[in-house]
């Protein structure tokens, strides 16, 4: 053909040529566009044709952890003797606790007050019989520290509650056992309820005679029974007896419950 002919046609034909792979190039590109878009097609749409179901679950552990909270308390005339009274029972208190093997970390000051003390007094009526009324008085200065400690070995807390009595510590409360790393109990109770939940949907959708599709929607609730605080006094001569009986503590079990309710679409 005479128009391909000459330089200028070669040119021509080298033209055409690049335009026609350009536009092979394009339109493999939009059909690889589209197969690609039809793995998404419908995964945003609601499902209309749905079951939902629910699970229950519990696991029953060891508590590992034991904490326990307890105060020192001084009543002095000044702040500063209530103060240096309450610093001395409280460093000898810890210095027992780490001698027992409580870690620094796991022992924490959780409260410390100043409180003014007043007396109440009545005053002398006068001799026309007028009474004024009573007054308060500042009789000193009642300073708290309260101290919450985490005990690792479990077999030691009825001890330990025991000697922080000897150290001078006037008030012991709030036993309370569970668990150092309480994610992996619940997940066990968790993992328990999906599968009773994904059983009674299998079995609904075989009753029913339709197919489970996938998951639409999921939600979770998670509690258990823990064992009260149990509350260990010290008062009076007994409370600075430095050979005071210690308690039997019995650990025992917590249970761990986890509840899901799982929503299937159906087919």
């Amino acid at each position: 053909m005479e128009l391909f002919e000459g330089q200028t046609g070669h040119r021509l034909q080298q033209a055409l040529w690049v335009a026609v792979i350009l536009l092979g190039v394009f339109l493999a590109v939009q059909v690889l566009a589209g197969i690609m878009g039809l793995r998404y097609i419908g995964a945003g749409v609601v499902a209309t044709n749905t079951i939902t179901v629910s699970g229950h679950g519990e696991h029953v552990g060891v508590p590992d952890i034991a904490t326990f909270t307890f105060s020192v308390v001084s009543d002095k005339p000044t702040v500063d003797a209530a103060q240096a009274d309450a610093t001395a029972k409280a460093n000898a208190t810890t210095a027992y606790l780490k001698g027992q093997g409580v870690a620094d970390k796991d022992i924490q000051t959780s409260d410390y007050s100043v409180q003014p003390q007043y007396d109440y007094v009545n005053q002398a009526c006068t001799a026309n019989g007028y009474c004024p009324g009573g007054k308060q008085v500042l009789r000193g200065y009642e300073v708290r520290q309260t101290t919450t400690v985490k005990v690792r070995d479990t077999a030691k807390a009825g001890a330990l509650l025991a000697g922080v009595g000897g150290k001078g510590a006037t008030e012991v409360s709030g036993l309370n056992f569970t668990f150092d790393d309480p994610t992996a109990v619940q997940t066990g109770a968790r993992d328990k309820a999906i599968v009773d939940a994904k059983q009674k949907a299998e079995v609904l959708a075989k009753q029913l005679g339709v197919s489970l599709v996938r998951v639409t929607a999921f939600s979770e609730s998670s509690g258990g029974s823990y064992p009260r605080p149990m509350m260990y006094s010290m008062a009076g001569n007994q409370a600075m007896d430095a050979k005071a009986v210690a308690p039997e503590i019995s650990v025992g079990q917590n249970n761990v419950t986890d509840d899901v309710s799982v929503t299937y679409e159906i087919r």
